[in-house]
Parts: C-alpha cells; sequence; structure tokens
C-alpha cells in the first residue's frame, strides 16, 4: 500500500482551494521557530539534569549543546535502568517525571518554558487564517499560548465585525469545546494536554496513557467533520494516536483527507505509517506532506491566500531571510588547491579473510580474549556465534582455544558493510596495526579505541631512545608541546593521541582519526591487574564523578589553531601510514605460519574536491 507523497507548494495549491475543509494539528515542533524547546530539546535538558544528580557532576560544566556531552549521557543512560532506551515513545514523560516528579514543579517549568516564546512567521500565517475564517479549528498537544497570542492580535487589525474571536479549550475548560462543536462556533483552539495555565497538565507518564474523555470526543466528532493537516508532530502520544485511529471508523471520517507534515516521507515513525495506512484501507485520501519546517510550509500557503493588506503586511513582517539565495555561477571548472583538509586517511586494501576457529559451543568475544591472554597469544579474535573469527599465528590459536575444543577450519570471509563482527575484528585489528612496530601502544574500549604516543621504558637502550624520538620528531614540532607528561595541580598522566574509527563513506573505507588528549585517572572499580585493551562495561571515569580536568583540556586546545590543526592531522596521517609504503600489519604472523591482518594506507589525508581533474589529486599514493 503506496502513501502518497506531496511537497509543500502541492499541498498549499490544494489547501488554498477548500482551506475551511481542513482542522489542524499541531506539535511541538510547530512552536519551534518561536523560541519554544522541543520535545526533543527537552529530553536532553531533562536527562543532563538527571545525569548531574546521579553523577555528582556540576552542570555548568556539562554543555547539552556538545554531541560529545550527549553521547555520553545517553552512554550514561544506555547502562542504567533509570530511564527508557533513547527514541522510546515514554522517554519524555519518564525523564520530566524522574527530574520533576509533582504536578506543580512540571508544571512551573512548563511556564518557564512558554514563556521564551514569540509568535513566529508561521503562527501569524496561522492566525491570519483564523480571523478570515479560513481555518475552523486547531488541536494541539502544546502548552504554550503562541497561536491565541497571535489571533489576538490578527483580529485587532480588521474591523470589529471581521473579527473572528478564537475559543480556547483546554482539558479543564473542555464545555466551551463541545459548545462550539454543538453550534459551529468557529473558530476553536483545543489543548489536549492542557493550557499552560490549567491546573490540569498531561506530561507524566501515567498521565499521557489515556487522553482526557471529553476532549477525545471533541477531537473524534471534529474529525468526522473536517479533514486534517498535521504539523510538528511525531506521533509519539499513543492516547493522541489511538483517538485518531478510533476516528478511523466514523461514517465520513476525514472528508477533506488527512496530510501528515513531515520533514522526508523516511522520517516518519512506524504508528504514523501504519495510522495512514488504515486510512487509506478506510477509503479516506491519506498523504505525507514534505516540508523542512513549519515556518516553509506556512509560507508556501501564505503565497497562494489572499489576504486583506493589513493582514498581508502583519504576516510578511516576520517573514525569515531566505535560506536558498541566488549566487553567482564559478566561471572556473577548479580552485588551485583544495580548502578542506580532512582527518581520514583512505584503506587501499584491508584484510578479507580470517582464520575460521571451530568450537564445542558458543563463546563470547570477552571470553575469547581471556583465553588469549591466560594462553600469551599474540592475535586478534571475535565471536561469530559458534565459530571464531581471528588473525594470529595458527600453532598459538589452536593452544589458547583448546579448552573451548579449538580446531582450524579454513578461512570465513569478512564483509565488514554487512557483519558488525567483521567491522568490529577489523576496527581492532587496524588499532593494533598502526601501534605495531611504532612508539604507540592502543587504548581498546566500548567508546572507542585510541591510540597514544608511547613515553618509552627507563630501561631502552639509547639506541632504541634515539630511534623513537626520531620517529615522534614530526609529532613533537606538528603540536610544540610535550606529547606525555602530567596535568599540572593533578598529577594524573597524560598522552596526546587520536581516536580511531573504521568508516566506509564515498564507496571506499577509511581510517579517521580525532586528535585528543587522553588523561590516565584512577578508577576504583578497575583492577591494577586488568589490562589496557580490555573493555569495560562501566561507564568512564567522568561519568562516575565528573571530570577534574576538562577545563585544563579545553584550555589545552583553545589555542591550537587552523594552522597547528593541519600540521597535527598531516603528522598523524604519515605516522599512522607507517613506513613501508603504508603497509601496515596487526600480528607479524610469517607466512604460512597463520593469517594476518595487512592494511595498506594512505599518508595522504582526504581534502575537498574542487575539480576532479586537478593535479593535487594525481599525485601517485604515498
Amino acid at each position: 500500500m503506496t502513501i502518497q507523497t506531496l511537497s509543500g507548494p502541492q499541498f498549499a495549491t490544494r489547501f488554498c482551494l477548500r482551506p475551511s475543509q481542513l482542522a489542524w494539528f499541531l506539535g511541538a515542533g510547530a512552536s519551534a521557530s518561536a523560541g519554544i524547546p522541543t520535545g526533543y530539546a527537552m529530553i536532553i535538558d531533562f536527562k543532563k539534569q538527571l545525569f548531574c544528580q546521579l553523577s555528582g557532576t556540576r552542570q555548568r560544566d556539562v554543555d547539552a549543546n556538545d554531541s560529545l556531552w550527549v553521547e555520553r549521557i545517553n552512554h550514561f543512560f544506555s547502562t542504567r535502568s533509570v530511564l527508557p532506551p533513547a527514541g522510546d515513545p515514554t522517554e519524555y514523560a519518564a525523564a520530566f517525571e524522574a527530574v520533576y516528579p509533582t504536578p506543580e514543579a512540571r508544571r512551573s517549568y512548563i511556564e518557564d518554558a512558554v514563556k521564551k516564546g514569540t509568535p513566529s512567521f508561521a503562527h501569524r500565517v496561522i492566525a491570519s487564517l483564523l480571523t478570515t475564517r479560513r481555518v475552523p479549528c486547531i488541536f494541539t498537544t502544546n502548552f504554550d499560548p503562541l497561536v491565541d497570542n497571535a489571533a489576538t492580535v490578527t483580529d485587532q487589525l480588521v474591523e470589529a465585525p471581521d473579527r473572528a474571536h478564537l475559543t480556547v479549550a483546554a482539558i479543564d475548560n473542555v464545555e466551551r469545546a463541545e459548545l462550539c462543536l454543538r453550534e459551529s462556533r468557529w473558530p476553536l483552539l483545543g489543548k489536549l494536554h492542557g493550557d499552560f495555565q490549567s491546573v490540569r497538565l498531561k506530561n507524566s507518564s501515567d498521565e499521557l496513557q489515556t487522553q482526557d474523555a471529553q476532549m477525545r470526543k471533541v477531537l473524534t466528532i471534529a474529525c468526522a467533520r473536517f479533514g486534517l493537516v498535521v504539523v510538528g508532530y511525531s506521533g509519539r502520544d499513543a492516547s493522541v494516536m489511538q483517538a485518531l485511529t478510533e476516528a478511523l471508523s466514523q461514517l465520513n471520517a476525514f472528508p477533506g483527507g488527512i496530510y501528515w507534515v513531515a520533514e522526508s516521507a523516511d522520517s516518519v515513525l512506524p504508528a504514523v505509517t501504519a495510522f495512514l495506512e488504515a486510512a487509506i484501507q478506510a477509503g479516506i485520501s491519506a498523504s505525507i506532506v514534505e516540508s523542512q519546517t513549519f515556518d516553509e510550509l506556512a509560507a508556501d500557503i501564505a503565497d497562494g491566500t489572499d489576504f486583506p493588506l493589513v493582514l498581508k503586511n502583519h504576516v510578511y513582517q516576520a517573514r525569515p531571510a531566505p535560506v536558498l539565495r541566488s549566487v553567482p555561477l564559478p566561471t572556473h571548472e577548479e580552485r588551485k588547491f583544495p580548502v578542506l583538509q580532512c582527518s581520514a586517511i583512505p584503506v587501499f586494501s584491508m584484510p578479507k579473510v580470517a582464520r575460521r576457529i571451530t568450537v564445542f559451543e558458543p563463546v563470547t568475544t570477552v571470553r575469547i580474549r581471556e583465553l588469549l591472554r591466560e594462553s600469551d597469544v599474540w592475535a586478534v579474535a571475535a565471536s561469530n556465534g559458534n565459530e571464531i573469527a581471528a588473525f594470529g599465528p595458527d600453532e598459538g590459536l589452536l593452544r589458547a582455544f583448546a579448552p573451548v575444543g579449538g580446531r582450524l577450519a579454513g578461512t570465513v570471509q569478512l564483509q565488514p558493510d554487512k557483519d558488525s563482527w567483521a567491522l568490529g575484528l577489523l576496527y581492532d585489528a587496524l588499532t593494533r596495526a598502526v601501534c605495531r612496530n611504532q612508539p604507540l601502544f592502543a587504548r581498546l574500549r566500548h567508546a572507542g579505541h585510541c591510540v597514544l604516543v608511547a613515553k618509552g621504558s627507563p630501561k631502552e637502550s639509547d639506541e632504541a631512545a634515539a630511534r623513537r624520538n626520531a620517529r615522534l620528531l614530526r609529532l613533537k614540532q606538528a603540536y610544540s608541546a610535550a606529547l606525555f607528561g602530567t596535568v599540572p595541580n593533578h598529577g594524573f598522566p597524560f598522552n596526546e593521541g587520536v581516536q580511531l574509527r573504521l568508516e566506509q563513506t564515498a564507496d571506499r573505507w577509511w581510517c579517521v582519526f580525532e586528535p585528543t588528549t587522553y588523561v590516565e585517572m584512577p578508577r576504583p572499580e578497575q583492577s591494577e591487574t586488568k589490562p589496557d585493551d580490555e573493555s569495560s562495561e562501566a561507564a568512564p571515569a567522568p561519568f562516575h564523578r565528573g571530570d577534574p580536568v576538562i577545563d585544563w583540556r579545553r584550555e589545552l586546545w583553545a589555542t591550537r589553531y587552523n594552522n597547528v590543526w593541519a600540521r597535527i592531522v598531516s603528522a598523524w596521517a604519515i605516522m599512522l601510514a607507517g613506513e613501508d609504503n603504508g603497509i601496515v600489519r596487526a600480528i607479524g604472523v610469517p607466512d604460512g605460519a597463520g593469517e594476518d591482518a595487512v592494511f595498506q594506507l594512505s599518508r595522504v589525508t582526504a581534502w575537498s574536491r574542487p575539480g576532479h581533474e586537478h593535479a593535487y589529486f594525481r599525485r601517485d599514493r604515498r
């Protein structure tokens, strides 16, 4: 069953022909451009506050606008049962209730949030449609007064006999809405979850389980009289979706059709798709309208609507500056030099197969690492169900996996683009490969693998120390600072390094690296004998007691401007690719003695590509 997809202008053309046949349903996304926090922004704020409460981190040390902090916070909650999983429909209500457990506290939070909003361009358009009686009713899950305030302004701009006098009904005065339905007193604004000034608000888990019975009835009856345009609403509230679905069973339901507005047809939730498919099956016209924002959709409608001059001037005074503007076309096919250097080097080749080892019963990757460590075998291995895929010497692998009945069984094909275990195996192998025979060492963690500059042993010979310093010379010159040492006033050891990722993009594989300063802080829960490369299920130290060196680390990187970054990125690209024409080996297994992980890396990073035939891109690999 195919759901029709319309563009914003296509929908506007249909809407302007019969606007009074369509009711509107506005979700939190419709208020985003007006300065009201979206549901997602509120979830992040709640999780930040809860994270700080549970971890002992100061709120001023956490930047919720930083994607790295958001990732850390999500990881923190993923290892605990405090909240539902990220993206779960109940996440908003659970997080809100966890931070603000009482209705009074939640109401105060909502009041503070809605005070930040000012009616946007789209609100002026919808208010003008209300004042000119082109829109009969609007339903919303929002607490804010943006629509009612905007409609009050547009009413005052026209002559008294032409004013619409919008009726606003929330769950604590739903009788107003029922009167509008009985006597067709339009326009109506129905607030399904309450108004910010309502004593009753629906925002906790229990409150959102069921919709208010009277307001549900109002919404259902309206759906039997009008079609519906849904804007800025994801469909996460099960109670609202249930009410809309029940409305489908009415005689002549949604006579004007259903138009669900989303950024793209692919972004709608399964619950929305199921609702639209059920509507089509019931003989109701249902479409997805692709429009990036409420303002963008409102602009398409305003362009096709003949408003009175006073309202037209009022609307277009708030029209946002266009994002797309005419620019002169380039007169040359290419520039003289790329303008953007990326911290990624191409992987020219990587292993296609690994050694296959059969075992008596399935073993986990954690158990595999324990067996390798107990046998003192240097290898990289991963669990593949009832088999083990590994790189290493055959004799050592047999010895390590003898306790689980390990037997060599040829090789296994590696398809990292399809199999997560294969991608993880190659990721581990690549991290070890770039460190082998280099003054580098690895830190393998669930959150990401790091390659760090090695300090060197106090027992190393003068000759070995000279070789190590020579290999690190380019990095030292790039940083113009120590590559390792201790954090002032704290005494924690630090090492400069990079966080590695193995990614596929633009039809090829890349070794992506991000320069970072790694600080080794004591962790009471970690045994002193625990190996460096063993992944830990526990959250990193900052999750437990804050990051005491975060200010030092920020200050360290604050003065490393573009020219320093460029030197650091170039130096790391050459260091990671090694000295053997970019060929690096994870194990160093002699030919015929086992299966090794061999990669060939470029020493030249990716760049922006202003011209396909520029001489820069014709250089030999080196």
